[in-house]
């Protein structure tokens, strides 16, 4: 088993802020309670995780009516500084699952299955990835943003596996990882021009991403594919609002 973390100290984005006054992404209203809810509702029915550590807008969080297995933790300026925050709750530097507040649809199957699969590969950071094709099965014109690599098409997951011990060196990198995680382009810029090239063509490989990511922080990363769509329905904008609180109509 394996403790988790949530980050839901975003703030609301411009895009929607004309559907809710909320001033947080995680306290959005989906079918009557805080979207945060939901996503603490399926870690806490995973047989695979133990504690759970939402990170965030202290005052708010507490509102909500978490897991009796959720504690609370006051979160940061930053993803990584909300990520800090969390690893220092844990009290212990073993493998800890790192999930967004802003992904209601998330399932235990979904949670299990990556946890599953990242216990067949020795890294220090997971990361998911679900293929255009399973994605568009489930959610039907839904617009994500998707990577071109030789092995197909690809949209990230928004939850990671991390090792504790590699949030303090990594955070610098990371920021501007993150910051650039919505345009492909800018991503691969990071990695270098060679790989600028090789995206430009469509022929740049996963196992080159992996490990030219793990180059630059230092690390070992491990892409971890998976059939879950839900992983990759983060709600960022009016769309993806109308979508999920479709889903629970």
């Amino acid at each position: 088993m394996v403790d988790a973390i949530i980050l839901a100290g975003g703030e609301n984005s411009k895009n929607l802020n004309r559907y809710t006054s909320q001033p947080y992404e995680a306290m959005i209203d989906i079918a009557g309670k805080p979207m945060v809810e939901f996503v603490a509702e399926a870690l806490a029915s995973s047989s695979l995780i133990s504690r759970i550590f939402i990170a965030g807008p202290a005052l708010e969080l507490a509102k909500c009516n978490f897991p009796e297995k959720a504690v609370i933790v006051a979160g940061g300026q930053t993803i990584m500084e909300t990520i800090s925050l969390g690893v220092k709750a844990l009290g212990h530097e073993n493998l800890t699952l790192v999930v967004t507040a802003d992904i209601p649809l998330l399932t235990p199957g979904a949670v299990e299955d990556f946890l599953t699969q990242c216990a067949s590969v020795h890294a220090d950071l997971y990361y998911p990835i679900v293929t255009r094709g399973d994605h568009e099965r489930r959610f039907p014109g839904n617009k994500r943003t998707y990577v071109r690599l030789k092995e197909g098409i690809f949209t990230g997951g928004n939850i990671f596996l991390v090792n504790p011990k590699i949030v303090p060196h990594c955070m610098q990198v990371a920021e501007r990882i993150i910051a650039n995680r919505k345009n492909p382009f800018k991503l691969c810029c990071l990695l270098g021009w060679t790989f600028v090239v090789q995206f430009i063509f469509g022929t740049l490989k996963l196992n080159q991403v992996e490990k030219r990511v793990g180059d630059i922080l230092g690390i070992k990363g491990a892409v971890i594919r998976s059939q879950y769509a839900e992983l990759g329905i983060d709600v960022d904008k009016p769309s993806d609002l109308e979508l999920v609180r479709s889903c629970f109509t």
